[in-house]
């Protein structure tokens, strides 16, 4: 039996899927190796020696950078985006399965943030928030800043969800004597939940990586990424690499936390 022969279109789809790959973890695979640079080890190939310095270096008082304070601030500002994203696009997905007057304008309106260069929408909050007396803070104007990155995509994720949905789950539980609030509680959410997870995770990975949306408006004290960028102006050691191994990994155990917690629940709605 003869093996099908390839088409051109393949290893022209084959060779462009490599050079992604290697443009996508070429970096990290550099960066994740000069982290365990020797003690006397510096910031490029080859590696002099092998160990964990720079790791531990992280967690001692640097003369440069503030390591443990950006993290908290980053991690704090992603829950409040999450949590935020989360709630207004499940409300906006129940709103928008029913058609009202103004819906195609509101609906543009939400997502126009994406076609804005984020350095333009930093800098209008931070202009806005001097005009009105009000000190940007991390907690205040940066989190709106991220919201209008994070809601566009949280609101589109819930529109594709709704879009696919069935009513006759919904209208089933009404026949059956159950109220709007149980019908949502014990038919809807148990259905969404993995999608709501999802867009979870899209609203505390973007905000735990954003720059350009919190570079005018975070005002004194640093988010992680603008801590990291300001250390590579300053910071002369592979301790820069050991950051950015830590924050990879910590990025890449949320997505895998959020990936199984789907699992999870799609195998007990299976289940049930």
């Amino acid at each position: 039996m003869q093996r099908e022969a390839r088409s051109r279109e393949f290893y022209i789809l084959a060779l462009f899927f490599g050079l992604f790959v290697l443009f996508l973890y070429g970096p990290l695979s550099a960066i994740l190796i000069l982290s365990f640079q020797g003690p006397n080890g510096g910031l490029t190939f080859p590696l002099n020696g092998v160990s964990l310095r720079w790791f531990a270096n992280l967690f001692e008082t640097q003369a440069v950078g503030d390591f443990g304070g950006s993290f908290r601030r980053s991690l704090s500002l992603g829950l409040m985006v999450m949590a935020a994203t989360v709630v207004v696009s499940l409300l906006a997905g129940l709103a928008f399965r029913r058609r009202f007057f103004g819906a195609s304008a509101l609906f543009y309106l939400a997502v126009a943030s994406l076609v804005v260069p984020s350095i333009i929408i930093s800098l209008g909050i931070g202009v806005l928030f001097q005009q009105l007396g009000l000190q940007p803070a991390w907690y205040s104007s940066a989190f709106g800043a991220h919201l209008t990155w994070t809601l566009p995509f949280g609101v589109l994720i819930m529109f594709a969800v709704f879009n696919r949905f069935s009513p006759v789950y919904e209208e089933a539980a009404r026949d059956l004597g159950a109220s709007s609030w149980q019908t949502f509680r014990h038919v809807l959410l148990p259905i969404i939940a993995p999608s709501l997870i999802g867009v979870g995770l899209f609203g505390l990975t973007l905000s735990y990586d954003e720059f350009a949306r919190t570079l005018l408006a975070a005002g004194t004290y640093n988010t992680l990424p603008l801590e990291i960028y300001a250390m590579t102006t300053n910071v002369t050691t592979p301790v820069l690499y050991a950051l950015g191994t830590v924050t990879t990994a910590f990025s890449f155990l949320v997505i895998l936390a959020a990936v199984l917690l789907i699992l999870r629940l799609n195998r007990r709605r299976l289940k049930g």
